[in-house]
């Protein structure tokens, strides 16, 4: 009998130590730009609990970039665009002024591509959804994107449909910060609430 009660005890305490380490955290605290930093000179702001993105006089990329790096994890985000609502989510990204390396999830408008995966300055397009699957974006409402991001493999899902997977392994090298993308051209407006991470160890 303490042979069982030592071991469930083990187990309950590697099953603890497994959750603590894969804790849920709220990137955005639904009051202030907290825990973020600015990239250009487009606007973002905080608006009844929202986190707003939209173009500014000079239309052109702007970022709002985590102060924190992520290697593996699990976002969630929910996103409703308005106007042209071109943006996208960046991750393992680095930033000098308004030019980004990295991968960004794309957030775009019917018939582009929203949950695929484009390499800026670089690859350019690494995979876009089926076409077919353009139907899971709600335009003008409220979407949810779920990222999954281990090792080489990266997953999207637009609403709780899968958009795609991706392995490669120049993404698997690398590390840096999760942004918010504006687009340039300007006319843009999205709207963000629970930006929420989960590190996967």
């Amino acid at each position: 009998m303490n042979i069982k009660l030592s071991l469930a005890m083990i187990l309950s305490i590697l099953f603890l130590s497994c959750a603590s380490s894969q804790k849920t955290t709220n990137l955005f605290n639904g009051k202030d730009l907290s825990g973020w930093e600015i990239y250009g000179t487009e606007k973002w702001s905080v608006e009844d609990g929202l986190l707003v993105c939209e173009s500014g006089p000079d239309k052109q990329y702007g970022y709002l970039a985590t102060e924190k790096e992520y290697k593996n994890f699990e976002l969630t985000v929910d996103f409703k665009q308005s106007a042209n609502g071109n943006s996208g989510v960046f991750f393992r990204s680095s930033i000098e002024g308004t030019k980004i390396a990295g991968w960004q999830v794309e957030v775009a408008p019917p018939k582009h591509d929203t949950g695929g995966i484009y390499e800026s300055y670089g690859r350019g397009w690494l995979i876009k959804p089926d076409t077919e699957k353009d139907k899971y974006l709600k335009f003008g409402e409220w979407n949810t994107m779920k990222i999954h991001v281990v090792g080489n493999t990266v997953t999207t899902w637009l609403n709780g449909n899968q958009m795609i997977k991706l392995q490669d392994e120049k993404i698997g090298e690398a590390n840096g910060k999760i942004a918010l993308q504006i687009h340039d051209g300007g006319g843009i407006k999205v709207f963000w609430k629970n930006i929420k991470l989960k590190e996967i160890k």
